[in-house]
């Protein structure tokens, strides 16, 4: 019976991790209209070109983006202060000079900002009523049908640069009509960084618009020689529509012309049923990467948008996520935030799915980026702070400059600290040696190098001369701690130094290992009370807060490990605490943030709460995160709509982190799944160490467990059952068993599958 029953498994675990088999279609939007705000829109986009598809008065409406669209002028004027005299406001009191250079510019400037594109506009209402409105994520194609049988498909191509689009059974006069932004016209005063200037702010010329026959193209110049292009071609035969869309920008050295029209010129040529099958084979491979089965239905469908638009944001050669990645508001005005380049937790919480989702190319875009801008912020970094190394401003352009804001995290000195992890991810996750060598290593050295020289020593413990804890106290002087570093400080510091030596010990490079390590050491401990981890040595967290920077120790540092009992009672006492200070200042992020603290707490209970309350109240009808409680303040005071993705991506990660943790050396399934979760599937979700897990829970218990080690290696994991039979795959070189922890040794390519013996 326990053979038949064995056999059954494989064969239904095999069936569940073929990613082809799922029913992918379940987790679509679909609407019984089309949406009629943007930020509701059907999303679509490859990492560089976005289009957001809606209806805008009788049109059907393609809000058109590009990722490197900015305008770089500078706001903030770095030769007018540094980290030195800040302190020394600090120190008299004085604040209002400082918010004046550092703040006031990001307020009253309009740029440096993130700006848009364009739109296609389709006059429908000869069309008549919408029966359906549909993003099929598995091609990553939207499709729009009519009641009397129209149809709409259109993708942004997943590799290419240009978009395209079908209508069948339409009249001949459903063409594309450009509509430009509201650039030209008299300034206004009127805005905020949340809410968005208006565009004719910056101030810039009418774009020409140039028009022909079956296509058009409109040039828009922007400041300092930049420019951009967007055209678009379309034929008519038959009752069909076919066209193509494509932007590029100009620096102003480039002495490209045409290239957006050119695109456009080669595509249309081509059928759209040719053009889409590269598209759909791109998304077809990204979906194999990994997949995860859930019983809890409105987790898993957020789950697997939220990868969806992990893929239509991120991608190799593609700026970094930006705060609206390719999806810019369309609605008259600057996007949130100037859809900058937020590194006091934005960008970071972005790629936290990628590295376990096993999508390392898509978390590779975030690494290249801090790599392409890493000479630029040595410069800030020097003439900031007045040390050699690596530091990164907390808000900045797309050429790495800052843009300034509330500087006590717009210039936090441990920012650099915490995008380390990513590259020093990136190298745990994969394995990669040529990586860690040429990229890893260089990075946190040059970013433990800032943070040994901006640091002081006295009476054997180190310390930044000034501390924050991003957002608490919003932008007041009390925002900054000179008397005790933060516990965010802190923290950083700590995994910053502890990487570096890790890197340097891999590299056989043991003496800047024993540096690192010295270093570590002078850092003070961490400040905690009967109230978990403080905001600092001198103050709780003492009010509800929507930056979880006092508990990075817990995630996504994982410097504290629930397995030992001192970190046990610092972690329950935090998270207990965080509780009692309640959610009413929480933002969307937040609760997906939180989600993987309870998670690392093996709360799965807690963890899944979180993720709920995200899914039903912070996200608009198409999934994206609005910062603000949209069922009127249920669980939170915000209320508005701004859309950021972050939110998004950390609720994916949450979903991963309740499935598998890898973090301190040992592999564990299930590790915070609730109770009532009795049949889970992941597959190839993939641990540090460069381990492809997979796993079953049928009927509440862990069936069976399958590793490939994509390096080779030793995998150390805890055992899911307490008697199992196991099936060796290629490359397992020995295993052996101790206080119920597996090690396993492996060839590269090596495998085991691990079954339950049902004692």
């Amino acid at each position: 019976m326990l053979i038949k029953r064995v056999v059954f498994s494989i064969v239904a675990f095999i069936g569940v991790c073929n990613i082809n088999a799922q029913r992918l279609s379940d987790y679509n939007l679909a609407f019984s209209r089309l949406p009629d705000r943007w930020d509701e829109a059907l999303p679509l986009g490859n990492g560089m070109l976005g289009t957001l598809v809606w209806q805008k008065g009788d049109n059907l409406r393609f809000s058109l983006d590009r990722a490197d669209l900015w305008d770089e002028r500078p706001a903030i004027d770095l030769s007018k202060f540094n980290f030195k005299w800040v302190e020394q406001q600090v120190a008299k009191g004085q604040y209002d000079t400082v918010q004046q250079l550092g703040d006031a510019p990001y307020e009253a400037i309009p740029y440096p900002t993130k700006i848009p594109a364009a739109a296609l506009e389709f006059n429908i209402a000869s069309l008549g009523k919408v029966k359906t409105a549909t993003l099929d994520i598995r091609t990553a194609t939207a499709k729009v049908t009519w009641v009397d049988g129209a149809e709409l498909e259109t993708f942004v191509d997943a590799s290419r640069p240009f978009g395209a689009f079908r209508f069948t059974r339409v009249p001949e006069n459903i063409v594309p009509k450009m509509m430009i932004p509201a650039y030209a016209g008299s300034q206004q005063d009127n805005g905020s960084s949340s809410g968005g200037q208006s565009l004719s702010n910056l101030g810039y010329t009418k774009g020409v618009i140039q028009q022909d026959g079956h296509h058009i193209t409109y040039t828009q110049p922007g400041s300092n020689g930049f420019r951009y292009e967007v055209s678009v071609w379309w034929r008519y035969r038959n009752g069909t529509i076919e066209g193509v869309w494509s932007i590029v920008s100009y620096s102003a050295k480039d002495q490209r012309n045409h290239v957006a029209e050119n695109t456009c010129a080669e595509k249309i040529r081509l059928p759209y049923q040719q053009l889409l099958t590269s598209h759909v084979q791109w998304w077809s491979r990204f979906w194999q990467r990994s997949s995860v089965l859930l019983p809890d239905t409105l987790l898993q469908r957020q789950y697997y948008l939220e990868m969806y638009k992990l893929g239509s944001a991120a991608r190799t050669g593609a700026p970094p996520i930006t705060l609206q990645a390719v999806w810019t508001a369309d609605n008259g005005s600057l996007p949130p935030w100037k859809g900058d380049i937020h590194n006091d937790l934005n960008t970071q919480l972005s790629y936290w799915p990628a590295y376990p989702g096993n999508h390392l190319s898509e978390a590779a875009s975030y690494t290249d980026w801090l790599w392409q801008v890493r000479e630029t912020n040595k410069k800030y970094t020097k003439q900031f702070f007045s040390t050699e190394g690596l530091n990164v401003p907390g808000v900045a352009t797309l050429s790495g400059q800052p843009l300034g804001g509330w500087i006590q995290y717009s210039f936090s000195p441990t920012v650099g600290a915490w995008l380390a992890q990513h590259f020093y991810w990136q190298w745990k996750y994969s394995m990669d040696e040529t990586f860690l060598r040429t990229r890893a290593y260089p990075y946190l050295h040059d970013v433990a190098t800032f943070l040994s020289g901006i640091t002081r020593l006295k009476d054997g413990k180190r310390s930044l001369p000034l501390s924050s804890s991003p957002e608490y106290h919003d932008n007041a002087i009390t925002a900054w701690y000179a008397d005790g570093n933060t516990n965010y400080d802190i923290a950083l510091m700590r995994f910053a130094f502890d990487a570096a030596a890790d890197a340097a010990k891999a590299m056989n490079k043991q003496d800047e290992a024993g540096h690192w390590k010295e270093l570590q050491a002078q850092l003070p401990a961490l400040a905690a009370d009967s109230t978990g981890l403080m905001m600092s040595p001198r103050e709780e967290r003492s009010e509800s807060h929507r930056h979880h920077s006092n508990l990075m120790a817990i995630y996504p540092l994982g410097l504290l490990n629930p397995e030992k009992p001192a970190d046990k009672v610092v972690i329950d006492n935090s998270l207990r605490w965080m509780q009692h200070t309640g959610t009413r200042a929480w933002c969307g992020y937040s609760f997906s943030w939180a989600a993987s603290l309870y998670a690392r707490n093996k709360d799965g209970e807690n963890a899944a709460k979180q993720l709920n309350i995200f899914a039903s109240n912070f996200c608009s009808a198409n999934s994206f995160h609005l910062n603000g409680d949209q069922k009127g303040g249920q669980h939170s005071d915000f209320t508005y709509r701004p859309f950021t993705l972050e939110g998004n991506f950390a609720f994916a990660q949450g979903v991963h982190e309740m499935l598998l943790q890898s973090y301190s050396g040992v592999l564990e399934i299930f590790p915070a799944v609730p109770e009532q979760w009795k049949n889970i599937t992941f597959c190839n979700l993939r641990a540090e160490g460069a381990f492809l897990v997979s796993a079953r829970k049928v009927n509440g218990v862990v069936e069976e467990v399958k590793i490939i080690s994509v390096k080779g290696g030793t995998a150390r994991l805890r055992l899911p059952f307490k008697t199992w039979i196991t099936r060796n795959g290629n490359g397992v070189l020995s295993k052996e068993t101790d206080h119920g922890i597996m090690a396993i040794s492996f060839k590269q390519g090596g495998s085991i599958v691990l079954k339950n013996a049902y004692e």
